[in-house]
């Protein structure tokens, strides 16, 4: 009796877990599982996959063509200039721009190499980033001295629950994940990790 409680209450807590997982990602604008490309139906295939993976990634059980793409970086003239070092996008970026770059199919997975459907539209970023906010730097609390208009990430509030790099950084490195959730866990427009009403994520990291 004790083993069948213990059963259905882990079953339960597992179907609850995955249900709350469903309802975030379930209508946002990562859900595939109606696109004419994604004959599956299924949600999550298109990104992850239980067997087979692609190896050697920051990213679990990834089932995506990634892109090998050399793209143009962010740059500024503008006082005060960007103190960090500019790399190529790596990480949980580089998984992103597989699809948001535009050079790789969204149908390119599970080991589909010829996919036809291709980012468009605003959602495509293009490999010219030299416009876009930049990613996959470190930002630690030397870079926040170095510039002076950055919060030390290592002890300010992040506002999703402990610190920015706590939350919000990838190996210390800001990434396309530190202002979006791919999985829409906050709910809020655009995929963001909380809003940005009255600039609140900009400010998050910004000392203006």
């Amino acid at each position: 009796m004790k083993t069948t409680k213990l059963f259905l209450t882990l079953s339960l807590a597992g179907f609850m877990s995955f249900v709350s997982f469903g309802q975030n990602i379930a209508g946002s604008d990562h859900d595939f599982s109606t696109e004419s490309w994604n004959s599956t139906g299924e949600i999550c295939i298109v990104c992850h996959t239980p067997h087979n993976a692609v190896t050697g990634l920051t990213a679990p059980l990834w089932n995506h063509e990634v892109t090998t793409t050399t793209f143009t970086l962010y740059t500024s003239t503008v006082s005060p200039s960007f103190d960090a070092t500019a790399s190529q996008p790596d990480g949980t970026s580089k998984l992103c721009l597989s699809c948001h770059d535009g050079t790789v199919a969204m149908d390119n997975f599970g080991g589909q190499t010829g996919g036809t459907d291709f980012m468009s539209g605003s959602d495509k970023l293009g490999t010219d980033l030299s416009n876009d906010h930049p990613i996959s730097f470190t930002y630690d609390a030397a870079l926040a001295t170095t510039d002076g208009g950055l919060f030390d990430p290592t002890t300010t509030n992040s506002g999703v629950g402990s610190t920015i790099t706590a939350d919000l950084l990838l190996a210390n490195k800001l990434q396309c994940s530190s202002c979006h959730d791919v999985h829409n866990g906050s709910g809020v427009a655009k995929l963001l990790v909380k809003s940005n009403a009255g600039s609140a994520l900009c400010l998050t990291c910004h000392n203006k």
